[in-house]
């Protein structure tokens, strides 16, 4: 079994399984969470029509973007990087799997 390369979008899409249940990448439509396609370069909290939390909002309106490093830090540890979201997944720990995450996602916001 070989390991993953870190920036593996293969690999990232296979992670991002674990985030497939509340979240879309593939489309604009909105689950349980928003969707991520075209989530890199985005404001926090600006999807249409998915009701974000109070401090989603801020945070946007603060100018968090979804850049590289801002999406690294959010999927280690969603309540440190916003604290009070209501995202309950508590974030993935394998740093290669959130770096060829954050690539899946560069992929599907071309």
């Amino acid at each position: 079994m070989s390991v993953a390369r870190a920036q593996d979008i293969e690999a990232g899409k296979a992670v991002f399984r674990k985030c497939a249940a509340c979240h879309n990448a593939e489309t604009d439509a909105n689950k349980v969470g928003p969707t991520l396609k075209g989530v890199v370069g985005r404001n926090a909290g600006t999807v249409p029509g998915y009701a974000y939390s109070s401090a989603m909002k801020s945070a946007g309106a603060a100018a968090l973007i979804w850049d590289d490093t801002n999406l690294a830090e959010y999927l280690a540890n969603p309540k440190k990087k916003v604290p009070a979201n209501k995202m309950g997944f508590p974030g993935l720990k394998n740093p290669d799997d959130i770096k060829n995450v954050v690539a899946y996602l560069k992929s599907v916001s071309g």
